[in-house]
């Protein structure tokens, strides 16, 4: 009954904190089902299933008109491009800790800013540099370059943020002439067309209901997470919702913590603290950053 009451904000804000918790489990989930499935079969069925989802969602209330979109090519690219981040994902989780994994993610915010305001020919603050600078230097902290502890793998978060960029701006660009829900629909369906294309070199059936469980299991917190997010954006705005990206992080410890008994060192406490401080600040400053949706899970 409390919830009725609430504001559009607060409900907005709710959602978002959902949205956070379920990408944070999603990244646990798979995490584990690595060990077990090779990454093209967990990726073919984590997007068959993301499809299937989707238009059981979408199609009762909206029926052949979710299908009706313009810009087809472009969707095509972003189902591409959600393939390969998902890839990339798929292996830093497999190879890196979850907590440190998402830390680094956790600069996409600040990055998606610079590129915004380079695109749209806007300057950026000298505070803003600043906390970029704090950001890396927290980055830094988390992989702690010569420790050995994480290797190659610390460039897959690195890259993904590159590749999670590219589709943020496609899917702000997207937003103007396709519905919401039919973006997530095709761009599932494309996702799992590009993954097909690699089965023949990498399927693997699932032994054990439980395995199928984990791949739906991870399939449903992808799915609800970005349902989740798309409510959250349609009640607050982006600049309100921003600062509580960051307690993915905060959801990514516990669930590494919980599943793996994984505790990052003070060094990388350190980092992943001041990776959050200069977001949350940077979230706060006027500029590009207040009128772009940024997701750090499209990924998966």
């Amino acid at each position: 009954m409390l919830v009725k009451h609430w504001s559009d904000t607060h409900r907005g804000i709710a959602f978002f904190i959902a949205a956070m918790a379920f990408f944070a489990a999603l990244d646990t989930t798979v995490k584990y089902v690595s060990a077990f499935l090779p990454l093209v079969t967990t990726l073919w069925l984590r997007f068959a299933f993301q499809s299937c989802m989707t238009a059981g969602m979408l199609l009762p209330s909206r029926g052949r008109a979710a299908w009706r979109v313009n810009r087809l090519g472009a969707l095509v690219l972003r189902g591409v491009l959600m393939a390969l981040s998902s890839a990339v994902a798929f292996m830093g989780l497999k190879f890196m800790p979850v907590a440190e994994f998402t830390a680094i993610m956790m600069l996409t915010p600040m990055m998606i800013t610079l590129v915004a305001a380079y695109l749209l020919k806007e300057g950026v603050s000298w505070q803003r540099w600043l906390l970029l600078v704090g950001a890396l230097v927290g980055a830094l902290l988390v992989i702690q370059p010569g420790a050995a502890h994480f290797g190659w793998a610390v460039l897959l978060p690195l890259l993904l943020i590159a590749l999670n960029v590219g589709y943020q701006f496609l899917t702000r660009n997207l937003a103007a002439d396709v519905e919401a829900g039919s973006v997530h629909l095709y761009s599932g369906i494309f996702a799992m067309l590009v993954v097909s294309l690699a089965l023949p070199f990498g399927w693997q059936t699932p032994q054990g209901w439980d395995i199928w469980a984990l791949v739906l299991l991870l399939s449903f917190f992808s799915t609800i997470g970005h349902y989740m997010m798309i409510l959250a954006y349609g009640l607050a705005s982006p600049a309100t919702l921003s600062p509580y990206l960051y307690l993915q992080l905060a959801f990514a410890t516990l669930g590494g913590w919980l599943l793996f008994s994984h505790t990052p060192n003070a060094l990388a406490w350190t980092g992943m603290g001041l990776i959050a401080l200069c977001g949350i600040i940077s979230a706060r400053l006027p500029g590009p950053v207040s009128r772009i949706p940024v997701e750090t899970e499209p990924q998966l």
